[in-house]
């Protein structure tokens, strides 16, 4: 090869590569002064609902110019590491000051109750709640052991007492995940702790009622420990139940049970 047209080649690469740098120069202090230099804010990863708790699998750093950077933006994970956000954010919106606080009061199980409804706990064990597989958002109906007979076996009915009831929390696990705690601020840690079980084994369900519901269920928990059946979310069907009897249950041998019942009675 011609060493002169090799340094020729040279010489117009070289050159051109200086104009593609000197553009690329040009066309980035354009963006600078247009839109000013990029800078670090934490965005959305996945769509977070609103009273999700926030962590590094929800939020992710990314590089956006000054001038799309919304006010009140934050620029570190740890910024928004075990706040809770206060309405939904889309997956790739910016995490703002104004959209997280801190798990509080205004963040408990309050917000979850219906206007018109109040929420009323009991306590429960796997043979009360379905092998503790009900959930938060389920819906139960309420069957309670009806006693008026003073103990009679004959006189003892199982009534529903009450159908299509929402479960707004199974322990500390609310409907949308959060953790209903009051005055709690700072250390993610202190919220990890509380994370480790509370989702899985509980001992407490919260049920949303109207007020004269909530009545009928407090008179029950006098009488005896309810017994919740989960219904699919979407029935929405009222059924009229009449009790279940001992004699319900015996069937044909029920003239038999009512025979020894009825010379119980005469002694």
């Amino acid at each position: 090869m011609n060493r002169n047209a090799f340094t020729l080649s040279l010489l117009i690469a070289g050159v051109a590569m200086f104009m593609v740098y000197t553009y690329m120069e040009g066309r980035e202090s354009f963006y600078v002064n247009e839109f000013g230099k990029k800078s670090s804010v934490v965005v959305a990863k996945v769509d977070i609902n609103e009273l999700d708790m926030l962590d590094d699998s929800k939020v992710v750093i990314e590089t956006r110019p000054q001038k799309f950077l919304e006010p009140g933006h934050l620029k570190k994970i740890s910024d928004v590491d075990g706040t809770v956000a206060t309405v939904a954010i889309l997956k790739g919106e910016q995490i703002t000051r104004p959209r997280i606080t801190y798990p509080g009061a205004r963040t408990g199980l309050s917000r979850q109750v219906s206007s018109g409804k109040r929420a009323i706990a009991i306590t429960v064990d796997s043979g009360q709640a379905v092998g503790k597989l009900i959930k938060p958002g389920d819906r139960v109906d309420v069957l309670g052991l009806i006693d008026y007979g003073g103990g009679r076996k004959d006189l003892l009915k199982v009534q529903t007492i009450l159908q299509d009831v929402l479960v707004l929390s199974t322990g500390f696990s609310m409907t949308n995940s959060a953790i209903p705690m009051v005055g709690v601020k700072g250390s993610s840690d202190e919220i990890a702790k509380l994370k480790l079980n509370t989702f899985t084994e509980y001992n407490s369900i919260v049920l949303e009622l109207g007020p004269y519901e909530v009545q009928k269920l407090a008179f029950l928990l006098t009488l005896n420990r309810p017994i919740l059946s989960l219904r699919n979310n979407d029935d929405k069907q009222m059924v009229r139940i009449k009790g279940t009897r001992l004699y319900d249950l015996l069937g044909e041998d029920a003239d038999e049970a009512k025979a020894y019942f009825a010379t119980q009675t005469k002694k």
